[in-house]
């Protein structure tokens, strides 16, 4: 689009900074993969996104758009009002001035230019790019420098509020902090984050002089850290993050009710066709013991061999012990004679 005179010169170097935030100098090894962090404003989230080469702005050429992959890949996230520019297998050509762009239609696009490093041996590298921890818990970040930029500052910023933090040790907030030390004689400086919230997940990076180098926190959340702090509760905690934790933590109360209640039935399926079984079992045993058991009165044998008589059998005890007999008559003296009985069926 046409642009008057004067408006002119002020853009070929300069546009939208103060709705758009990203690094300033980025430093990476050749060969290596690098992600650089584009924050915008919440009235670009719908907006077409995209990766710009060349100085001035009013000329750069465009690499890439957004959901393009190859060596430039662009990638949105609306709900966090932030696109990454991920950089694959990196070579000393892809060194120059770049802008962080939004497209808008009818007037002039918005952008945030950075300059990019690319050398086999860069002054300012991390260990990793990306780090994780659980709230409440602690992270640390190495960082190196080249002897050139032993004395100079040394930092640990984070981009989306440009918040800095020196050697030394930084209280964030009633259970968090922020220590950083400097060891020359290996030349690296080490950054750790302890009590960390929800809230700290996020594009950080290190800095030497004018050097930086991006690094992404993850903070995952910890059931078991239930420390609130007003901090927590303060205007610098992400609302999206928040949405999309207590979205997530729906999700997961939902499928454990879905298990519990999966669990319940089937115990229910299995337990109550076994106790059908056992009360049939119990009833058929019941009918069989009242089958089999005597009437009252009645000898065990009598329902088998027929009636029972008893004979009275007399042992007569004489001189030679020798008789015995069956008698109906009157029995001889007691002190000779021994009565038994003996049954008939």
């Amino acid at each position: 689009m046409a642009l008057p005179p004067m408006l002119f010169g002020v853009l070929l170097y300069t546009a939208g900074t103060l709705s758009m935030k990203t690094l300033d100098h980025v430093t990476v090894r050749e060969g290596e993969t690098v992600t650089i962090p584009c924050l915008y404003d919440s009235q670009y989230e719908l907006k077409p996104k995209y990766w710009c080469r060349g100085s001035p702005w009013i000329s750069c050429t465009i690499t890439a758009r957004t959901n393009d992959t190859g060596k430039w890949t662009i990638t949105d996230y609306p709900a966090q009002n932030i696109f990454t520019v991920k950089l694959n297998n990196s070579a000393s050509s892809d060194s120059g001035h770049y802008w962080c762009a939004v497209e808008i239609d009818g007037k002039l696009d918005d952008g945030k230019h950075l300059y990019l490093t690319v050398k086999q041996a860069p002054d300012v590298s991390v260990v990793s790019s990306s780090v994780s921890g659980h709230e409440g818990g602690n992270v640390s970040v190495q960082c190196f420098y080249s002897s050139g930029y032993q004395n100079k500052l040394k930092q640990w910023c984070r981009i989306k509020d440009q918040r800095c933090y020196t050697v030394g040790r930084t209280n964030t907030s009633q259970n968090s902090s922020v220590q950083i030390s400097d060891d020359v004689r290996r030349r690296s400086f080490t950054v750790l984050m302890t009590g960390l919230r929800l809230s700290d997940s996020g594009w950080f990076f290190c800095s030497v002089g004018e050097l930086q180098v991006p690094v992404q926190l993850f903070v995952q959340r910890d059931n078991k850290y239930k420390i609130t702090t007003e901090s927590d509760k303060s205007s610098d905690a992400d609302p999206s993050s928040s949405i999309r934790e207590n979205h997530q933590t729906r999700n997961d109360t939902e499928a454990s009710s879905s298990e519990h209640r999966n669990g319940i039935f089937l115990l229910l399926w299995t337990a109550v066709p076994l106790l059908l079984l056992l009360m049939l079992v119990l009833v058929i045993w019941r009918i069989i013991q009242k089958r089999n058991l005597p009437t009252q009165g009645q000898d065990v044998c009598s329902e088998t061999e027929g009636p029972v008589t008893y004979d009275t059998v007399v042992f007569m005890k004489g001189k030679d012990n020798e008789q015995n007999q069956v008698s109906n008559s009157r029995p001889p003296d007691q002190d000779e004679v021994i009565y038994s009985a003996v049954k008939h069926h």
